[in-house]
C-alpha cells in the first residue's frame, strides 16, 4: 500500500516484531498472522505474497504464544511512513495475551491499499514492556522520520508456477521477511534499546505465514511484512 490510505478509519499500513518477557524457563517464540481480503460484505484469507489491487480492503490476523505489546508501523511506496497500530482509529489496546487471536486494525475498519505499486514496507514490533512506562528502558516510541526515502520497489510479478497451479497471483518476494540490519531501520525503530539481530525462522503455511524462533526471545524483536499491489 503505498500509503496504505485511509478506509473505514485509518491510514496506508502494515510490518512485525516480538519478544519474550517473564525470567522463568520459556518456550521458543512463536507468531501466526493470516491476511485477509474483504470480497463483497465477506473476509476471506489469502496468501502472505498476495498481489494487491487499488481499492482492495484488507487486514491481518495475529496469534502469538507469548505476552507482550504489539506495535506496527508502515512505510508506503511513496515513502510516506506512519504508526498503524495502536492509534485512535485503528484501537488503542495493544498488550497482546499468550494463545489469544488478534485483529489488526482492532476496529471494525480495515486498510484500504492505495498508492505507486510495489511493496509496502509494514515492521511488526513486540516488547516485553509497554512503550512509555516506568521503565528507563522503554520509554515512548520516537516521532516517525519526516521525510525517509521511498523504498526500492519493483512492479510485482505474478508467479507463473503458483497460477497455474491455484489461480492466485502471488509475488514470492512479498510476505514476511528478515530486517537486514539495524541499519536499514527506520530512525524511530533503530533506536530501539536492546535491539539486536536474533535468529529467526519464516514459514508459510498455507494461508499463514509463521514467524520462529529456535530460543526463548528476552527482549524486542522486529521483522517485515511486504505487502505487494499494483
Amino acid at each position: 500500500m503505498s500509503r496504505l490510505a485511509k478506509i473505514v478509519f485509518g491510514s496506508a499500513w502494515i510490518v512485525i516484531a516480538f519478544a519474550g518477557s517473564a525470567p522463568q524457563r520459556r518456550a521458543p517464540g512463536r507468531m501466526e498472522i493470516q491476511l485477509e481480503l474483504r470480497d463483497s460484505s465477506n473476509w476471506r484469507a489469502v496468501d502472505p505474497a498476495h498481489i494487491f489491487a487499488q481499492g482492495d480492503r484488507i487486514r491481518f490476523r495475529f496469534r502469538s504464544n507469548f505476552t507482550g505489546y504489539l506495535y506496527v508501523m508502515n512505510q508506503g511506496t511513496s515513502g510516506d511512513y506512519s504508526q498503524l497500530f495502536p492509534r485512535e482509529d485503528t484501537g488503542t489496546a495493544n498488550r497482546v495475551e499468550a494463545g489469544r487471536e488478534y485483529v489488526v486494525p482492532a476496529s471494525e475498519g480495515a486498510f484500504r491499499v492505495t498508492g505507486p505499486p510495489g511493496h509496502d514496507i509494514v515492521y511488526w514490533m513486540i516488547t516485553p514492556l509497554e512503550l512509555g512506562r516506568p521503565a528507563p528502558q522503554y520509554r515512548p516510541l520516537p516521532p516517525p522520520p519526516k521525510s525517509p526515502p521511498p523504498p526500492s520497489n519493483l512492479i510485482p510479478r505474478c508467479d507463473d508456477a503458483v497460477f497455474k497451479a491455484r489461480g492466485e497471483c502471488v509475488d514470492s518476494t512479498a510476505g514476511p521477511k528478515p530486517v537486514e540490519s539495524v541499519q536499514h531501520l527506520p530512525s524511530n525503530l533503530a533506536a530501539m534499546p536492546d535491539l539486536s539481530s536474533r535468529e529467526l525462522l519464516f514459514i508459510r503455511d498455507q494461508k499463514r505465514a509463521v514467524v520462529s524462533s529456535p530460543e526463548p526471545l528476552s527482549g524486542p524483536v522486529i521483522y517485515e511484512f511486504r505487502l505487494a499491489h499494483r
